[in-house]
């Protein structure tokens, strides 16, 4: 077996580090867009923010039609925060793909994935409003949209079908 690199290995694009990273841009959705396009401002990552600016900034995201970016936002929190945290920002991480899925017309799969994130969330938390997050509300926006999704509803507009983070009441 060679250890030669392949030749797509050779012209990958890769971030400062080295690491594999796709610098294409991005429309709303995520989704990848051809070179020289111009797209939407991608997420920087491996941001540490407080759970406030993270919630914060992902309903902003969310509200601008831009799940996608938001559960990025929500992959940094699961991944640099306590442990007894990493199942309400994964959850949320999974809420945030199932609306993007949703948007983008595969309805499979963003039922699943917003069941997966209700169930996450919902986990030893009910009644609870970790950071002013309305668990409850987003598990019931959740398992409805997936209810709509599933019956074969139409592709959602994911700005209009956003989920309020901290309820009716909250940002």
């Amino acid at each position: 077996m060679s250890t030669a690199p392949r030749p797509d290995d050779r012209n990958r694009d890769r971030d400062p580090e080295g690491r594999a990273r796709n610098a294409r841009p991005r429309d709303g959705l995520g989704r990848p867009l051809p070179y020289g396009t111009e797209g939407v401002e991608r997420q920087p990552e491996g941001i540490t923010r407080t759970p406030e600016e993270t919630v914060t900034q992902a309903q902003a995201l969310l509200d601008a039609g831009r799940p996608f970016h938001a559960h990025e936002v929500f992959e940094d929190a699961w991944k640099s925060g306590p442990d007894d945290e990493r199942d309400l920002w994964k959850g949320l991480a999974q809420l945030a793909v199932g609306l993007t899925h949703s948007a983008r017309g595969n309805l499979t799969g963003g039922a699943r994935l917003l069941l997966r994130g209700a169930g996450a969330i919902d986990a030893g938390r009910r009644g609870e409003r970790p950071y002013g997050i309305d668990v409850e509300g987003l598990v019931l926006w959740a398992r409805q949209l997936a209810e709509y999704l599933e019956a074969d509803g139409p592709t959602v507009d994911a700005a209009e079908h956003a989920p309020r983070l901290r309820g009716a009441d909250g940002e």
